[in-house]
């Protein structure tokens, strides 16, 4: 047991022993100490040596889309994309000269729960933000992606690896160790689309 926690336990015990005596004053008090003694503790941590990482953790698994800035024509469902975060453990010297993470984003179609037609992945669109890019400017966010709804250009919805985010050089950036950024999502249907619950899966993956 450390010196801290000898302390605590003595201390622990002089307040039980209070609260007995308080209410039986004719009770003796303890026996007297008669030796002690202290004990150092102390605790090597030896430095880490495996090779650091690259890796990417989102804050959350589910984004409920709500009806928001809907027209005559044109019915939208907005949500904000949980926060993304790009870790980079590894040292510069570890880090191959020239470069370059990025992380791509998708989407499936909008499956409807009662046999409605699909949503195509087109109709779901994003702009992506950089929350922490550190102090390099080094990082940047991806462009806006619009929907097959809006006027060109960048109205492919998101089919494809649309960008979501940036490092140009990770050598140079890998002492800042971690950046993190979302986006907002936005889904626009025909005004007729039909009623329902509808559901679909952005996939995020972090290339190098």
């Amino acid at each position: 047991m450390t010196k801290s926690r000898w302390r605590i336990g003595a201390l622990a015990g002089a307040a039980v022993c209070g609260l007995v005596l308080a209410g039986n004053a004719g009770i003796a008090m303890a026996e007297e100490q008669h030796g002690g003694g202290e004990v150092e503790v102390s605790v090597e941590v030896a430095e880490i040596t495996e090779p650091g990482v690259l890796a990417m953790s989102i804050a959350g698994t589910q984004v409920a889309l709500a009806e928001n800035g809907s027209s005559e024509l044109v019915r939208q469902f907005t949500g904000t994309l949980p926060t993304v975060t790009i870790t980079d453990t590894r040292t510069a010297e570890e880090i191959p000269e020239g470069s370059a993470w990025y992380v791509l984003g998708s989407s499936s179609g909008f499956a409807g729960d009662a046999g409605q037609a699909e949503i195509g992945a087109g109709h779901l669109g994003w702009a992506p933000q950089l929350i922490d890019g550190g102090e390099s400017g080094l990082v940047a966010a991806g462009d806006e992606v619009l929907t097959v709804l809006d006027e060109a250009p960048d109205n492919v919805g998101l089919v494809d690896q649309e960008l979501f985010a940036s490092a140009w050089d990770s050598g140079e950036i890998a002492a800042e160790g971690s950046w993190t950024a979302n986006a907002d999502l936005f889904l626009r249907t025909p005004a007729d689309v039909e009623a329902g619950t509808y559901s679909g899966t952005v996939t995020l993956s972090l290339f190098e």
